[in-house]
């Protein structure tokens, strides 16, 4: 098994870097279900920034991108399960994705998540807010 970064990743998405594409193209042609390619959650939440932020990518393409990327034989990630609940919330626009991802690890753990976030308490179950009185912080 290998490890991919975010740059590869975006390198494989957008293809805008033809010499690096072509080489992130290459070990993609490699990979096989006996020897895939692992992502970590860190990569997938850069990824999406990058994608969002800089490349324009809409949360339905994000969306569609990520739910690819699960049901790939050839590519392994990290709590999967995350990711899959993540996806399928993002393109909402509920929450962020690494907003998702942290909710999503928590429900995993069977852990009520405590913010002060009231918009993404309002929408998620399995998330409160955390009180604070007139006049402290």
């Amino acid at each position: 098994m290998i490890a991919l970064d975010t740059a590869a990743l975006v390198r494989y998405l957008v293809a805008d870097h033809p010499e690096q594409s072509e080489a992130v193209r290459n070990v993609a042609e490699s990979l096989t279900a006996e020897n895939p390619a692992y992502v970590c959650r860190e990569v997938l939440v850069e990824l999406v920034r990058v994608l969002e932020r800089s490349y324009g990518f809409s949360r339905d393409q994000i969306e569609r991108t990520l739910l690819e990327m699960h049901v790939t034989d050839e590519i392994v990630l990290e709590e999967a399960r995350d990711v899959l609940w993540s996806a399928t919330h993002y393109h909402t626009g509920a929450a962020d994705f690494s907003d998702l991802m942290i909710i999503a690890a928590c429900l995993r753990a069977d852990a009520a998540l405590y913010t002060f976030d009231r918009r993404v308490a309002a929408r998620f179950d399995g998330v409160e807010v955390i009180p604070v009185r007139e006049g402290e912080g």
